[in-house]
């Protein structure tokens, strides 16, 4: 099943982070994120204007609250930043990658 299909689960802690090997597998899935110090992923979007990217960060926090993951989201003129790992364990889990699957979808 594609990650974009997956829900997200909600991390109560307790659990380790995904293994290097682990999250090889998933950033392959969405490619253009970069893995940060096997901690968090990241990607930059760019836009014409301001308004575009503003419509962009309200489809990431519509996702993102569907979700119950919330990602670090950067906006400023013409770009968005947008940062996810899981913060209850301060690491990866599958669900940060099925954010980022949704979020390419937009």
């Amino acid at each position: 099943m594609e990650l974009s299909q997956k829900t997200c689960i909600p991390c109560r802690g307790g659990v380790p982070p995904l293994t290097a090997d682990e999250v090889s597998r998933l950033s392959s899935e969405v490619s253009e994120w970069s893995v940060v110090e096997g901690h968090h992923i990241k990607r930059d979007f760019k836009f014409s204007d301001f308004s575009t990217a503003l419509k962009f960060v309200n489809s990431v926090g519509r996702i993102a609250e569907e979700e119950g993951h919330h990602p670090d989201i950067y906006l400023t003129w013409g770009e968005v930043g947008v940062t996810i790992w899981t913060h209850k364990i301060d690491g990866l889990t599958e669900s940060d990658f099925i954010l980022a699957a949704k979020i390419d979808k937009i």
